[in-house]
């Protein structure tokens, strides 16, 4: 099949040719037909297999043959959790839309909402947007979303855990009831369904690979090591193995700096991206990163989303997450684009309940692999950690919301909105 088959346009299908682009990935063949018939659509695929230009395109047909308006309102939103993922859609939507007259910018926080604005007053059809960012511009009366057409909810799994919901809700109330909803994810917990069920109106269910699975193109293995070794053992991997470009994820913002300075001070080029750095710093060891200047980049969570880097071969989760689900999106960051890939764990003897959560969920045992030196102590406690605790306690108690003390006008049509108490999601607002 041809993206010629699937009813894009003739300006689409030259941006796809430019672009390189010749066959559709699965997700695609499977959601763009549907997208472009008007339905609703529930997806389910995996990081790296193509999911984003499988709403893209369908949207960009879509506003292409509806009735333009000399004002140019937002037509079409498509909501994601972090700046990244928004900075990457946004890209896309410009290279796809080339040859279209369509309009599109992306907003969100820890840069100046000043240039953001002046796009905004110039005329949209397409808005990428965190929520945060969204909200405030909204109070502000500086965008309008009274004639959106077209809602996305991109990696909705992750807004949910990053306590995005309220925003969600917020944003659902102004826009116009009759809409196109199109919901994509690569997990789908109990608590998305039950959002997916308030939002989409008898949706196409659309799956490119099994929920929750891990693709086949990524090898997988665990080092058990002790717990105090594993900045040397990390160390040892990468100089030893004279790896270029690796990723590797912590579980804490202070986790990243520490580990980042233990790397720089062995010789590796190391730079730390997390929900603490400006978005400056951030942008700048993204790119670094994807132009080879550094060697690894290490980040938290909030970076397993949304980062496009081809042909990343070695992904390295020097903590075990202590949600599950974060597992596939880390190590999705590589084997994608039908590249073959690593996804190495580090796993110490707390970690015990996190990797028994982890090969339950992608039902796999996943193979081990001891390194002389670095092998964990029998005797160690397997008593989760801290971080582990505050999981379980997450689940089944309701988090308290800290007092709202921002100055709010009190008619605003969102309400007051209460700050969260996870730090890399109100950074990335």
């Amino acid at each position: 099949m041809s993206f010629n088959s699937l009813g894009l346009n003739d300006a689409l299908l030259k941006a796809i040719s430019k672009k390189g682009y010749t066959t559709p990935s699965p997700i695609q063949k499977k959601a763009i037909p549907p997208i472009l018939e008007g339905k609703d659509v529930l997806a389910s695929a995996q990081t790296g297999t193509g999911k984003t230009a499988g709403f893209t395109l369908p949207i960009l047909q879509l506003l292409s043959q509806g009735k333009h308006l000399s004002h140019r309102p937002v037509r079409a939103l498509i909501l994601t959790p972090t700046r990244e993922l928004a900075a990457q859609i946004y890209a896309n939507i410009k290279e796809y839309s080339e040859f279209l007259d369509l309009r599109s910018t992306v907003i969100f926080g820890g840069v100046n909402q000043k240039p953001q604005v002046a796009l905004l007053r110039q005329g949209i059809d397409i808005l990428v947007a965190t929520p945060g960012r969204l909200i405030d511009l909204q109070n502000q009366g500086l965008v309008s979303l009274a004639k959106v057409e077209i809602l996305v909810l991109d990696e909705a799994d992750r807004m949910l855990d990053m306590g995005f919901l309220r925003d969600i809700e917020r944003i659902l109330k102004v826009l116009p009831s009759k809409r196109q909803n199109l919901m994509f994810s690569a997990t789908f917990s109990k608590d998305i369904k039950k959002l997916a069920m308030g939002i989409l109106h008898h949706p196409v269910h659309v799956e490119a690979t099994p929920e929750n699975t891990t693709v086949d193109a990524i090898t997988q293995i665990v080092y058990p090591v002790a717990k105090e070794k594993k900045t040397e053992l990390i160390i040892k991997l990468i100089t030893e193995g004279n790896w270029k470009q690796i990723l590797v994820f912590t579980r804490t913002k202070q986790g990243a700096n520490k580990l980042t300075e233990s790397m720089i001070s062995a010789g590796i080029k190391a730079a730390a991206i997390h929900g603490n750095k400006g978005q400056g710093a951030r942008t700048k060891a993204l790119a670094g990163f994807k132009d080879g200047s550094l060697t690894a980049l290490v980040a938290t969570d909030i970076a397993a989303r949304g980062l496009d880097i081809p042909l990343l071969p070695h992904v390295i989760n020097f903590e075990l997450p202590n949600i599950p689900e974060d597992y596939v999106h880390r190590i999705g960051r590589t084997g994608r684009a039908g590249a073959n890939g690593e996804a190495i764990s580090l796993f110490s003897p707390d970690e015990t309940v996190f990797l028994r959560d982890i090969e339950k969920l992608v039902g796999l045992n996943l193979p081990k692999e001891n390194i002389k030196g670095f092998e964990p102590d029998p005797n160690a406690s397997k008593e989760p950690i801290k971080q582990g605790q505050g999981r379980q306690q997450r689940d089944s108690t309701p988090r308290k919301p800290k007092t709202d003390t921002t100055n709010r006008s009190s008619n605003n049509s969102f309400g007051p909105r209460r700050p969260s108490q996870n730090t890399d999601r109100r950074s990335n607002r």
